[in-house]
This record gives structure tokens, sequence and C-alpha cells, in this order.
């Protein structure tokens, strides 16, 4: 499970090759999500406020978090991805 970032308790990471729709997972004190990145629909279950963090980083960083959903599928680094502050 490579990191890509990490603030506020929440992991987030993604796998290499795999399955479609492009999206991230995200650890949370035992909870964990898989997050669509084009259409942020999410699977599992992970408190509000957490979730509501997890949507901001990504409002901040959809670009590159798309750009390592492209290098994990073609198996090359990501890139780490600056937490919220």
């Amino acid at each position: 499970m490579p990191e890509i970032s990490r603030f506020y308790g929440l992991v987030i990471f993604m796998n290499y090759n795999d399955h479609l729709p492009p999206h991230f997972h995200a650890k949370y004190q035992g909870y964990e999500v898989t997050v669509s990145i084009e259409d942020e629909e999410i699977t599992g279950s992970m408190p509000k406020r957490a979730l509501n963090l997890v949507f901001d980083w990504l409002d901040k960083n959809r670009d590159e978090v798309l750009e390592n959903w492209e290098l994990a599928r073609n198996h090359k680094v990501l890139k780490p991805i600056k937490p919220l502050s």
C-alpha cells in the first residue's frame, strides 16, 4: 500500500495496478474508505469529520492524485502529495 499523504491521523494510499475507476484509499482509526477521484463516490465508512478532510484534500490535489493513479497503473514510483495543514 504505497502511501501518498498523511495528515490529522488519516493515511491516503494507492495500490499498484488497481481496478478502474481511478480511486484512492484512506484509513483513519480503524476505518477505511475507497474514494473515486472523478465523482467522489465512496465505498466503506469513516467518521464524517475525517471524510470531509479527505474531500478537502482531494479538492486541493485532484491533478496530482490523478497523476499518481497513472503512475500506479504503470508500476512507477508514486509522488508524495502535500498534506492538509
